[in-house]
């Protein structure tokens, strides 16, 4: 039991990083020297997935051109020596993965493009990654330890985390009966709950494995939460039919959907570069204290 496909929702307009998604896809948006899309690439490969398929709009082809091959550019690199440069932009996509991308017609909600990707999965179980949720750390990459809850109970797995009970209202939260270290059996599922009334701070993150009954479920369901096609209205419907599994992964996830995420993650894995970590960690510790203080008092966003 492996998961072989692996689904990417990369349709949204990326209005929070305007102006500099105008031209480009969010997902693109490097951290460090790599967009958020490899990582979450990387991520799948790592967990034995072998065809990727992108859920994309008209204004993504950005991301199919960083998954091509460029043929010129490799020849330049090799003909100037640099084979280090030469083999990241090689491993960008390895040999033997598959890309396929499948236009989203209506941003519909994350449920409906999921189901844009049914021509290309079609019976099979798969995963679900949102690049925009980065998550590094831990033992394995965050969708290989989820592959192990998978092949054990050979069931749907969504990552999950704890977050402050007054934050529920941005996530699915998720109600469960624990049946074991980190893992428990989901009972029901609410998208955006108030605070007030959330059964757990349990939060669905962005990866998910799921079986391909969730296809049909998806077209039976109406639009929830913000007028759209909520995936977390069909796993509600799954939960009649078949388990699923809640999974508190290890590692760190950095909302990279937000601007102060996005930022903490370039920080955090800019610390941990092999090549920069050092000299940023030096220039970081002699950056003007003046820099630091709160120019404002407190008034912060995320944004």
């Amino acid at each position: 039991m492996r998961i072989r496909k692996a689904v990417f929702p990369v349709a949204g307009l990326g209005t929070r990083f305007l102006p500099a998604t105008k031209a480009s896809a969010k997902e693109i948006l490097p951290v460090v020297d790599k967009p958020l899309v490899q990582y979450a690439v990387k991520e799948a490969i790592a967990a034995g997935a072998e065809e990727m398929v992108f859920i994309t709009s008209h204004t993504k082809n950005s991301i199919m051109d960083h998954f091509d091959r460029d043929y010129e550019l490799e020849a330049i690199l090799e003909a100037k020596g640099k084979e280090d440069l030469l083999a990241a932009v090689r491993d960008v996509l390895p040999k033997g993965i598959t890309c396929v991308y499948i236009r989203q017609p209506d941003q519909m909600g994350l449920g409906h493009a999921i189901s844009c990707a049914f021509p290309a999965v079609g019976d099979q179980d798969f995963a679900v990654i949102l690049a925009d949720d980065l998550i590094a750390g831990g033992s394995q990459p965050c969708l290989a330890q989820m592959q192990r809850v998978y092949q054990s109970y050979g069931a749907s797995v969504l990552a999950v985390q704890r977050v402050p009970w007054e934050e529920t209202y941005k996530y699915g939260i998720v109600e469960v009966e624990p049946v074991g270290p980190g893992l428990s059996e989901i009972k029901s599922i609410v998208e955006k709950p108030d605070p007030k009334e959330a059964p757990s701070n349990l939060a669905v993150v962005g990866r998910y494995i799921l079986t391909p009954r969730i296809f049909r479920l998806i077209d039976r369901t109406q639009p929830g939460a913000g007028g759209e096609i909520q995936l977390t209205d069909a796993i509600e419907a799954l939960l009649k039919e078949q388990t699923v599994m809640a999974y508190e992964f290890e590692g760190k996830r950095y909302d990279c959907g937000s601007k102060l995420g996005y930022l903490q993650a370039n920080v955090e894995m800019g610390l941990q570069h092999p090549e920069i970590g050092a000299s940023f960690r030096a220039y970081l510790r002699g950056l003007d204290p003046a820099l630091l203080a709160d120019p404002d008092g407190g008034n912060h966003t995320n944004g």
